[in-house]
């Protein structure tokens, strides 16, 4: 018979609420596999009569013959007529079979890891707010999604698709979505697209991965902003790219640096990332000349632009700029833009407009990815694009997001005046604001977050130390009175900090 411990280990299993979705037999199994698989039940070692172990464990006989026919069909034990049942010695082949949990811990910290992996690992990946708590970035408000509308343009494409709607998508993207995409960016954002250099991704973070490693080999430099979107910087990274930070000013990104740099001994950066339309995280728009600076080094240097236009649908004063990429009659710019802020973060549908020469490389580097996006989706998207629903809806949030801008700028100045200045944007979905007293940033951060407040430091998005440090504030996603109970629960943490 099992000795106690082992006995109550098996009970344990069987009864941990977790396997609740298990048939009792399976759950046997599994518990008696597992002291196999620690070595807590030696080769040779008897287990119970299917008789003895059903009546210690309270279930019928025949659960536990299940449980030891599925052991000895997967080679862990022997059943011997006459003799009963036994560990079998093909177990002593398992790896890291009999070491000690001890070991097996120290065993998973040795791990060694490539360089590139070791590195994404190290930086964190990037983290995605997954519940739209106070002040997380970039998390749009979904409450007021049509989500009717969106309903029922799904079931006219599963009516008129049917069966076909449930295969796969072509690598490039669904054509009717590519069709939309480019009527869209073309007339909102002055682009120059067509349907056939627009490519579907997942997100814009995976545009990101494919910029990183088709245009740019391990060992090359990078123009970046600084600060810079978390998010690029580490794709570049992860890639193994040297970034190369150009300091900002009230008109965006420095251009004049880009030349200087190049001047510089060694190979000059082979790219330029831009976030233009809202400098993130500053919120700063990049000044009509000094675009034109950027694609004219882009043009010298036969470098990319690798533009992210993440959610320039969201601006309150005045029109917008137009994209770079339209701007652009070298064909050398990368557009990037995404669905997830400008609608909801579960759609999972971003977007490339490409220059036409790297149209075909970029999808082949996609299938090595995920292969293609769900076809539903797509297909209901450019639906929702080309019946003005769309439209519709970021003109609505455009005005709530607004309001709950100024909102939120105000009650910074009334309860947090004495901590932050607001660095109030034009557009986009968060604000920035900077420390005017000593105040450490991550113990800031760190005690917010543990009162249900999520921030984003600013000192992590710098490359340089010529910065003061901070936060940035989302405010899209929580109406007025939501903004009003968090600011005032944040002023407490933050005079908490200063006492």
């Amino acid at each position: 018979m099992f000795k106690h411990a082992l006995l109550e280990s098996v009970k344990a299993w069987v009864g941990d609420p977790t396997q609740g979705a298990l048939p009792m037999h399976a759950r046997v199994q599994r518990a008696i596999r597992q002291l196999i698989l620690d070595g807590a039940l030696d080769v040779g070692r008897p287990l119970p009569s299917s008789r003895a172990l059903a009546k210690s464990l309270e279930v019928s006989r025949d659960t536990v013959e299940s449980a030891y026919s599925q052991l000895h069909s997967e080679g862990f034990i022997e059943r011997r007529v006459g003799s009963g049942s036994f560990v079998s010695e093909r177990v002593q082949r398992l790896p890291g079979r009999s070491r000690s949990r001890r070991s097996s811990v120290e065993d998973k910290t040795a791990l060694r890891l490539s360089r590139r992996g070791n590195a994404i690992f190290q930086s964190g990946g990037v983290r995605d707010f997954l519940t739209p708590r106070p002040f997380a970035p970039g998390v749009p408000e979904t409450r007021s999604f049509p989500l009717q509308t969106w309903e029922r343009l799904e079931r006219q494409v599963l009516k008129e698709y049917d069966t076909l709607a449930l295969l796969h998508s072509p690598p490039q993207g669904m054509e009717p979505l590519r069709r939309a995409i480019a009527a869209y960016v073309n007339l909102e954002r002055g682009a120059r697209a067509t349907p056939e250099n627009v490519l579907v991704l997942t997100s814009s973070q995976q545009a990101l991965a494919l910029c990183s490693t088709v245009l740019l080999d391990a060992g090359d430099r990078i123009f970046i902003e600084d600060p810079v979107y978390h998010g690029a910087s580490k794709a570049f990274g992860a890639a193994g790219l040297e970034c190369v930070p150009v300091p900002l000013d009230a008109d965006g990104l420095r251009a004049e640096y880009l030349a200087e740099v190049n001047k510089m001994p060694g190979e000059g950066p082979k790219a330029v990332f831009l976030t233009p339309s809202h400098q993130f995280p500053t919120g700063a728009t990049l000044s009509l000349d000094r675009r034109l600076a950027v694609i004219e080094w882009a043009r010298q240097r036969q470098g990319w632009i690798i533009e992210d236009d993440y959610d320039s649908e969201f601006h309150y004063a005045g029109k917008p700029t137009a994209c770079v990429q339209g701007l652009d009659p070298n064909e050398r710019t990368i557009y990037i833009g995404t669905f997830t802020k400008s609608l909801f973060p579960g759609l999972r549908i971003g977007y490339m407009v490409l220059p036409s020469q790297l149209v075909a490389p970029m999808t082949v580097a996609r299938t090595l990815l995920d292969g293609h996006s769900a076809p539903i989706p797509q297909l209901t998207l450019a639906r929702f694009i080309e019946g003005g629903h769309f439209g519709a809806h970021v003109r609505t949030m455009r005005a709530v997001y607004a309001e709950r801008r100024d909102v939120l700028a105000r009650l910074v100045r009334q309860h947090l005046a004495e901590f932050v200045e607001p660095q109030v944007p034009r557009g986009g979905m968060q604000m920035p604001c900077v420390f005017t007293r000593d105040t450490p940033e991550r113990e800031a951060v760190e005690s917010a977050r543990r009162v249900g407040i999520d921030l984003l430091g600013l000192s992590t998005l710098y490359t340089s130390n010529k910065h003061k440090g901070g936060f940035l504030m989302g405010f899209a996603a929580h109406a007025p009175h939501e903004l009003d109970v968090a600011v005032k629960k944040l002023s407490n943490v933050l005079r908490t900090l200063h006492h």
